[in-house]
């Protein structure tokens, strides 16, 4: 599928069929963050894959909203960046989440991006420091969300650019 076609199909999916994504597509999105561009190509970017049931419902409470429906989906993916490595590491996570976003559309493989920095837990919390808490992993070690992926329960609806969109560029 030609690029933009993929863009205009991708629509962030919040419910999921219970099939579970194959390994081999699974590998694809992750080698496509993999293949993101960085700042400098520090590579600050550390995938963490994860399939196992109970840590995608530790996963799906560790904001306070938004992030509930993870608990269905068939596998996340959490994408930190290690602030040690680069200072550009949001930018850098950011670029490599989109590019898994759109391999998984290009995949057959419905997504959302579940913001986690500057959001707060249930009980307050800081639900970065949660994620990192669930993962193990050191205070250098940043995020800015994870996705969810699995294979939509219901059709999406594909989108073109509205002309009050088209009307924000400006050709000089």
């Amino acid at each position: 599928m030609e690029l933009l076609e993929i863009m205009k199909q991708r629509r962030s999916v919040r419910g999921y069929t219970d099939e579970p994504v194959p390994e081999d597509i699974l590998q694809k999105i992750l080698d496509a963050g993999i293949l993101a561009p960085t700042s400098m190509n520090r590579r600050p970017c550390r995938f963490f894959a994860v399939t196992d049931r109970e840590m995608l419902i530790n996963l799906s409470q560790v904001k306070k909203a938004g992030g509930a429906f993870v608990k269905d989906a068939a596998c996340a993916i959490a994408v930190f960046g290690d602030e040690a490595v680069a200072d550009t590491w949001m930018e850098d996570v950011s670029i490599a989440m989109s590019f898994m976003m759109l391999e998984a559309e290009e995949q057959g493989i419905s997504s959302c991006w579940v913001q986690t920095a500057m959001r707060k837990g249930e009980d307050g919390s800081d639900a970065e420091a949660n994620v990192r808490k669930l993962f193990g992993v050191p205070d250098s070690y940043r995020i800015a969300g994870f996705l969810s992926l699995g294979y939509a329960d219901r059709p999406k609806q594909r989108r073109e650019p509205a002309e009050e969109e088209r009307a924000g560029i400006v050709r000089i």
